[in-house]
């Protein structure tokens, strides 16, 4: 099998890294794309800042495939977009000759498993190359065979659905065209959807942030656009962050510009909301659920965004052996490191080969596919797995143990985020909704976004709070 070439599924940042790693070490690579080009994941939501700087965004061994192609490296305390990322580091990439003729755009793998034995066999199961049912875009399928599979599909394609109980509610599909999800283009591609409308937008995340501020500079540009905010929970000191004690400021700023305008009352904020129907009446939407002050309904409104985080499709490893923590759905021994249900620091031990691997040799989940449905992945992280796994799958040990990573600190960090305080004082205190209905549009305000410095320096990086990811 040292003949045939190591998979990577998925053309996305980490997934390219492995693949800069594989032919750094001289391994045949095949990269799997399911899109038409690079990232497809990352243009979907292109006119997002990310919090993280450039320094934080661009793999080592990439990096050196790319010195000497005329690539000039961007300013690294500066934070890219997604359309940045791409376009200025990513399609340079994917265009470096050794990289170029190892991606395959327009394939999908659609099932994995061991070429002539099932999921059930064991003797020898080592001895059999994986195999890969390759789906193209005419919809032909082949099968392709691998020495080992680096998945790096990610989960942006998984979004969890409105429902409060992890199922989607009743009534998301019928109105699924006025339902989105993820981080939509408010203030460019998707406009006309909001503009003069009021939308609701559910989760407590960073992407939510981005969608909350988005539709707030939309207010004050196109009259009648309201944003209403709704959590599941009480505790919203994630998303707020940790203010200067945030190694990360773009992310700090982002918190801290959302905490403002929910304060100031131009941003609506209903906690403790756990959706369970969507019903239309007089054209317009109504969402029923629980809360601990009893059972309301919300609306009315135009539009709902879902930003309640995404999930790994699990019918790619279904005939393999592979060990998942049974509620992240992330690989097995990261689950207790990443639990939001246990802390919220943000940062995560260093880990490597070993944490990624599965029961099924030769396999690995990397990337934020790697962490299931828990939040806050940073690619520094899975820059650190391929390294580690790369190593191991070309026999260097050492190498492959030998992890290190260090991560921002968020500033925020708790035993046990049901506490009711946090330790940066960034936890919500705003009272429970007195009503059941909300649409009254607030008196407008101007965006809180402090501007980005004239001259960015080394340390603290240059502000991106409207629109940090």
């Amino acid at each position: 099998m040292e003949n045939m070439p190591v998979a990577v599924i998925g053309g996305g940042p980490i997934g390219l890294a492995a693949a800069a790693h594989l032919i750094d070490r001289g391994i045949a690579v095949r990269v799997y794309e399911a899109g038409d080009a690079v990232a497809t994941n990352i243009r979907d939501w292109g006119h997002v800042h990310l919090f993280s700087p450039w320094r934080y965004n661009i793999d080592p061994v990439s990096r050196m495939l790319l010195v000497g192609t005329g690539w000039r490296e961007p300013n690294a305390d500066m934070c890219p977009t997604g359309a940045d990322l791409v376009a200025d580091y990513l399609e340079p990439l994917s265009q470096v000759p050794a990289m170029a003729s190892a991606i395959e755009f327009g394939a999908r793998v659609t099932d994995i498993g061991r070429s002539g034995i099932d999921k059930i066999s064991s003797r020898g199961r080592s001895e059999h190359p994986f195999v890969l049912s390759i789906a193209s875009r005419s919809g032909v399928v082949r099968r392709d065979r691998a020495r080992a599979i680096i998945d790096a599909s990610g989960t942006w394609t998984s979004p969890n659905p409105l429902g409060g109980s992890g199922l989607p509610a009743d009534g998301e599909a019928t109105h699924a065209k006025r339902v989105a999800y993820g981080i939509p283009d408010v203030l460019g591609r998707d406009r006309s959807d909001y503009a003069g409308r009021t939308t609701l937008v559910f989760g407590a995340g960073h992407s939510a942030a981005n969608v909350l501020l988005d539709l707030h500079a939309l207010s004050l540009e196109a009259t009648g656009t309201q944003a209403i905010w709704v959590t599941r929970g009480l505790d919203l000191s994630r998303v707020y962050g940790g203010g200067s004690n945030d190694q990360l400021s773009g992310r700090a700023d982002l918190g801290q510009c959302l905490k403002e305008q929910v304060e100031g009352g131009q941003i609506p904020l209903i906690t403790g909301f756990a959706a369970e129907t969507i019903r239309e009446e007089d054209g317009r939407l109504y969402v029923e659920g629980p809360t601990p002050y009893g059972r309301r309904t919300i609306g009315p409104a135009d539009r709902i965004v879902v930003c309640t985080g995404q999930r790994p499709d699990l019918a790619l490893t279904r005939e393999i052996r592979v060990d998942l923590d049974p509620w992240l759905e992330s690989v097995r021994v990261l689950g207790p490191m990443i639990d939001p249900n246990l802390h919220s620091c943000g940062s995560v031990p260093p880990h490597g080969h070993r944490e990624v691997s599965h029961p099924e040799p030769g396999f690995y989940t990397v990337g934020i596919k790697s962490y299931g449905r828990a939040p806050t992945f940073l690619m520094l992280t899975g820059y650190e797995q391929v390294r580690s796994v790369v190593a191991a799958i070309a026999g260097d040990m050492g190498a492959a143990n030998d992890v290190r990573l260090i991560l921002p600190e968020t500033g925020v960090c708790r035993a046990n985020p049901s506490a009711a305080a946090a330790c940066c004082d960034s936890v919500s205190s705003l009272p429970p909704p007195a009503v059941s209905e909300v649409g009254a549009v607030p008196d407008q305000k101007s965006v809180c976004c402090r501007a980005p410095a004239a001259e960015p320096t080394p340390a603290p990086v240059p502000t991106c709070c409207a629109s940090a990811t």
